[in-house]
């Protein structure tokens, strides 16, 4: 893609160059006035210039612009022309923005041959120096969830200070404004992603993404990721197969695609084949197939060996620049283990009930002692008392006796 760029960027110079010479000495000034306006769109910036003071008052001659500027995000110099003095690209802004603008005459004044300018008019604008140093976040990651939603994960950097909060902001020419990430996901009182479920984002276009925060040592360095969520896609799981011996010993295995809004002709499958010998030996094979029956046949089977299968899915080229594969699904096997019985254990919680009776039974036992023992003690202290009554009353019929 570069080499192309430059080969480009070559041929229009090598054109310039020849048409000059045929201007017999006129010459042409830059544009004027060259500025970049940031409307709140992050990143998408408004470049504009005025036209050069010594064309103002040429009416018979046309006036084409020459602009060239740094996509930052594509790592190489693009370029247009245009006749009107305004235009609009998209800049990662913790970058430098690199604008160059040339004017081209053309019309009677020239004898219809166009002249560009030798010089041009150029602006270069460093990024703000503000931001904790090293404190941008790392591995930030959209995905596109069956065509459903999407979720935008990042890692944070282990120089962020402790105590300190992320923000993410987005925009896309549907908005006038960036705005914030309708619901934060939050990891250990982190904010680690956003869910935009229920957000509706635009497909083949360009969403830009910043992250930033703030924290007591100041505010943290910005991020900047342009994307196109259709490139983002990761496909559901398959969850429905179906393994079976053809009548030939073969062995075909059949799936059903996962619902959802991604068109069936859209998905290529990767399925993997583990194949387990007498010996215990496992080997396994991959192999990508682009059917859209969704089927997959093994040339040959022994009654002696066990074989097991599980498939994926995601976009081909044809659908997406780019996609993610879905998750394996559960593998199916030829012939299915039989299920062990599973041995007799005690169960938690009849333990715990034993426990428990064990317990109350023990505090029984002990009331019952300590009431046995309170009413020997109580028997032995009445004997006492029963023997000092029958002698007092004893003496009192003597005494009676003898008066």
């Amino acid at each position: 893609m570069a080499i192309k760029t430059c080969l480009t960027h070559l041929m229009l110079l090598l054109i310039i160059w020849k048409e000059s010479l045929t201007c017999n000495g006129l010459t042409v000034d830059p544009p004027e006035n060259l500025t970049v306006l940031d409307p709140g769109h992050l990143g998408h910036l408004q470049i504009s210039w005025s036209p050069p003071g010594s064309l103002i008052n040429m009416t018979n001659c046309s006036i084409v612009y020459h602009l060239e500027y740094f996509n930052t995000y594509r790592n190489s110099w693009s370029m247009t022309r245009m006749n009107v003095r305004s235009y609009t690209a998209q800049f990662d802004l913790m970058k430098d923005i690199k604008v160059r603008v040339y004017t081209i005459l053309d019309g009677p004044c020239t004898n219809n041959t166009m002249i560009q300018s030798r010089s041009y008019a150029e602006l270069i604008q460093k990024p703000p120096s503000t931001g904790v140093m090293d404190t941008e976040v790392q591995n930030f990651t959209c995905v596109y969830h069956n065509k459903e939603h999407v979720e935008c994960m990042w890692r944070r950097n282990p120089n962020t200070p402790a105590i300190s909060k992320q923000n993410l902001y987005f925009w896309h020419k549907k908005l006038d404004q960036a705005v914030e990430c309708p619901k934060y996901m939050v990891s250990g009182g982190v904010r680690r992603g956003c869910n935009f479920t229920g957000t509706s984002l635009p497909e083949f276009a360009n969403i830009i993404f910043c992250v930033n925060g703030s924290s007591p040592e100041g505010p943290l360095k910005q991020t900047f990721v342009s994307l196109q969520i259709q490139n983002l896609m990761k496909p559901a799981t398959t969850k429905k197969l179906h393994l079976q011996t053809c009548p030939d010993k073969k062995l075909q295995l059949q799936w059903e695609r996962p619902n959802g809004k991604i068109p069936g002709h859209c998905l290529e499958w990767e399925v993997e084949h583990n194949q387990e010998g007498p010996d215990g030996k496992i080997s396994k094979t991959q192999s990508v197939t682009r059917e859209t029956n969704f089927n997959f046949t093994l040339p040959s089977a022994h009654n002696s060996e066990r074989n097991c299968f599980r498939v994926r899915s995601k976009l081909h080229k044809y659908c997406a620049d780019k996609s993610f594969w879905s998750d394996w699904s559960r593998p199916t096997c030829d012939p299915e283990k039989e299920e062990m019985a599973p041995e007799p254990q005690w169960s938690v919680v009849p333990v715990y009930i034993y426990i428990a009776a064990a317990i109350i039974a023990v505090l029984v036992l002990s009331l019952c002692v300590g009431a046995a023992l309170q009413v020997k003690k109580s028997r032995q202290e009445k004997k006492p008392d029963s023997l000092l009554t029958t002698l007092f009353t004893r003496n009192l019929t003597l005494t009676a006796a003898e008066a």
